[in-house]
């Protein structure tokens, strides 16, 4: 793979053609652009990892240039060029979001060195972002933890999957098997581990927001799409990973506008009119079986052939239960580092029980019933009647600490009341039971801090709101 892309934008022929052949042989991918008016089809279409534009570009005044690129969204760090040396053009562009500037005639030694430490720079903020949406979501330094054969099977076929860097993958396991860690671990295996990784919740997107979420929109191109032009997963994505969570729940339209992107690996934004390639790995996950879902007419057959390449079944917890005391320390000694609490033992007793539980939310409800329990008791030694809460229920052999909706009863007042209210109210009452925390609040809730948060900007809940409470007659 080469070192990154960049889009030369230049109208003097001589230096652009030297600077494709310098830059070229430093193993970077070069697009040259001679004039502004087609400096932004062709960023579109090049959509590079770092610019080089000259603030002179034809008729057409770069800083300009520069200005829209910010106002439209594009983050692509800019080295811009000019052959005045008027150091108020370098205020102005700088102040536009211009990364560096240089005079003509400049070095050639010295812009490969701007070059160099901008993309290093723009990497690292990019790994900065991924990671600070990692913690948010309560997913940093997530380590696939087991010792089962089953797991070690799954690890050496992600292992060898990983080698390959494009081919797509299928995961399929019950909810809380760890299907996004997997998912990971074949990102961070494979070529495009410097590259990033994006995941796609396809349950948590409304319908009509769907197409938007995947391939982006111009501006304009739809009620509330706003001013600025925005990219897609899929670009975000550009030569990384994209994992498509919950795939089965993507509608049937939708699911032929993927289709075409699996084979041809081009879309077009929501409202535009120019062709965008990507080259990404795609993997895609599933609590529900696919094929079930194509033989029921939910999901189309062509779209599941696409998608199952190859493909990695990922055992619940229930059938690799060696695992769970593993876990168990595992969870134990992450909980009350973050707690500030001291690591208790469990009895033997208690482990048993456990052992036993049958655990539908898997690996999610194990780790969360260790933190609910770390949380209410501070205490040297654990044991099994600090976990009686996850006692299974005769009816449904599910544990009645799970978020099976057992123990919840909804009121409904007799003049009724709306959805969007109940929701409301569901989510201002969990965020004060857990004092504001969207992270708790979310694993309350059985979200994630992305679909929380998406739902609390809906109805219209801050969170830079103290107070949370609200009244809507439902109880």
């Amino acid at each position: 793979m080469s070192r990154g892309r960049i889009l030369v934008a230049d109208d003097e022929l001589i230096l652009t053609n030297t600077l494709k052949k310098v830059i070229g042989d430093a193993d970077f991918m070069v697009d040259i652009c001679t004039n502004g008016e087609d400096f932004f089809s062709l960023l579109a279409d090049a959509r590079p990892d770092l610019v080089v534009l000259d603030i002179f570009l034809g008729e057409i005044n770069g800083i300009d240039l520069l200005k829209r690129m910010r106002a439209e969204g594009w983050k692509q760090p800019v080295i811009m060029m000019t052959a005045h040396s008027d150091v108020s053009l370098a205020v102005r562009a700088m102040k536009e979001g211009a990364a560096d500037f240089v005079v003509k005639p400049f070095d050639l030694n010295h812009l490969s060195v701007l070059i160099e430490k901008n993309l290093e720079h723009a990497k690292m903020e990019t790994r900065m972002r991924i990671l600070q949406e990692e913690v948010e979501q309560g997913r940093a330094g997530g380590a696939i933890i087991g010792r089962s054969w089953a797991l070690r099977r799954v690890m050496e076929t992600a292992e060898k999957l990983a080698q390959s860097e494009d081919t797509t993958v299928l995961l399929e396991g019950e909810s809380g098997t760890g299907k996004e860690m997997i998912a990971r671990y074949l990102h961070q295996k494979s070529v495009r581990s410097e590259r990033p990784f994006i995941t796609l919740n396809c349950g948590a997107i409304p319908r009509d927001l769907a197409e938007s979420e995947f391939f982006g929109h111009e501006k304009g191109a739809f009620t509330g799409a706003g001013e600025k032009m925005k990219q897609g997963k899929f670009e975000l994505a550009e030569g990384g990973t994209i994992l498509l969570d919950e795939i089965a729940e993507l509608s049937l339209d939708m699911q032929v506008k993927l289709l075409r992107v699996l084979e041809d690996k081009r879309f077009y934004r929501l409202g535009g009119t120019r062709e965008i390639t990507v080259n990404v790995r795609i993997i895609a996950a599933s609590n529900r079986e696919l094929l079930r879902e194509v033989e029921g007419g939910r999901f189309r057959e062509d779209l599941y052939y696409r998608l199952n390449v190859a493909s990695v079944n990922i055992p619940p917890l229930r059938n690799r239960r060696e695992d769970i005391p593993v876990l168990i320390n595992a969870f134990l000694y992450e909980l009350c580092g973050r707690f500030n609490r001291s690591v208790p033992t469990i009895t033997s007793d208690a482990l048993r029980f456990l052992e036993q539980l049958p655990w539908r939310g898997n690996v999610r409800e194990l780790r969360n019933a260790i933190e609910r329990v770390i949380l209410l008791n501070n205490v040297p030694t654990l044991g099994r009647d600090h976990f009686l809460f996850l006692r299974p229920d005769p009816a449904t052999g599910s544990s009645a600490g799970s978020a099976n909706g057992k123990n919840f009863v909804l009121e409904i007042p007799p003049t009724g009341v709306a959805m969007n209210e109940v929701v409301k109210e569901l989510i201002l009452k969990t965020l004060d039971l857990v004092g504001g925390n969207q992270v708790q609040a979310a694993k309350v809730l059985g979200l994630t801090r992305s679909k929380l948060r998406y739902r609390m900007e809906q109805l219209g809940i801050h969170p830079e709101h103290r107070t949370y409470r609200a009244s809507t007659g439902v109880r």
